[in-house]
């Protein structure tokens, strides 16, 4: 049942992309909901005081890539123009003349030079929608200071809509209409009397949103706590040491990484079993590393004996 829910739920400014793809799936559209978040006090240290440094950074380094290849198109584009203009419209290769050699040399560099203009557009094109994506990604980052606050008010947001979804079935139930419903127009509550009537029998008898759209919000709920749990297990682990033969592993809280630092270059097979369990080099920290969370801190401890095992290979 697409059930619309507006102001009835005291909703005045844009709902977070990944909230309202998820509210969308279970029938509620046209969403408006405060994403307003509290002071900043109640921040816990998991996260990276840089985070938002860090992803304007990366907006602009992909920005910065997508005009070199976009200039690079346009360089090649001009080239082969400037050929092709050497050239007399319609003039064939004369074979046997002294200009044929010239002639086919000109024909591969216009061919070579539309190629790269090309390969450089869609290079641009890609960078571009990837910076695109970076900024409208509005999904809550493990890196972000404000991580808990946020999934806090997202919880609260789910549990208001959803109170909301079981107030408007249980009027639905008493009054088998919504005209009167508080806060609900007589043209929207129309809207949903006319759309009911085609319900099937059991949406008619429990009210305009199903069991399965509740129970998705219980579950997304749900999931939230044991997000919200996982990180207070993280705000009280210390930052911690592994010392093994070649190199350590290490807890590192200030940048919220479980790293791998190695006294030489790892094998191959090391960097293989490193890759394959979510670790990646970092030229920056000269480290292997992932996001800490409790499975990465467990994942490495269990790696130690696999990495001392195959130093040698």
């Amino acid at each position: 049942m697409d059930v619309k829910v507006k102001e009835w739920l005291s909703m005045d400014e844009k709902i977070p992309e990944g909230l309202k793809k998820f509210l969308a799936s279970n029938g509620c559209h046209f969403l408006i909901y405060p994403y307003n978040f509290k002071e900043l006090e109640e921040i816990m240290p998991t996260g990276r005081s840089d985070h938002k440094e860090r992803k304007e950074q990366k907006i602009k380094s992909l920005c910065d890539k997508a005009a070199k290849a976009r200039n690079e198109a346009s360089s090649q584009h001009k080239k082969a123009e400037t050929i092709g203009s050497l050239i007399p419209f319609g003039q064939p290769i004369l074979v046997g003349h002294h200009s044929e050699k010239r002639h086919r040399a000109d024909i591969r560099k216009i061919e070579t030079a539309q190629r790269k203009s090309v390969e450089a557009g869609n290079k641009a094109d890609y960078y571009e929608n990837k910076a695109k994506t970076a900024a409208d990604n509005s999904s809550i980052s493990g890196d972000d200071p404000a991580a808990v606050v946020k999934y806090k008010d997202k919880m609260e947001q789910l549990k208001a809509i959803q109170k909301k979804m079981k107030s408007i079935n249980a009027y639905w139930r008493k009054h088998k209409s919504m005209l009167g419903y508080p806060g609900m127009t007589d043209t929207e509550a129309a809207k949903i009397d006319e759309k009911m009537k085609t319900a099937y029998p059991w949406v008619q008898k429990s009210g305009p949103y199903e069991s399965w759209q509740l129970r998705n919000f219980n579950a997304e709920i749900n999931r939230i706590k044991r997000i919200l749990k996982t990180f207070e297990q993280l705000d009280s682990m210390e930052a911690d040491t592994i010392k093994f033969i070649s190199g350590e592993m290490r807890v590192n809280v200030d940048i919220n990484r479980v790293q791998f630092v190695f006294d030489d270059k790892p094998s191959k097979e090391i960097r293989y079993i490193l890759k394959n369990n979510g670790f990646r080099w970092s030229p920056s920290e000269m480290a292997w590393q992932r996001l800490r969370t409790l499975t990465a801190v467990d994942t490495a401890k269990a790696l130690i004996p696999q990495l001392v095992a195959n130093k040698d290979t």
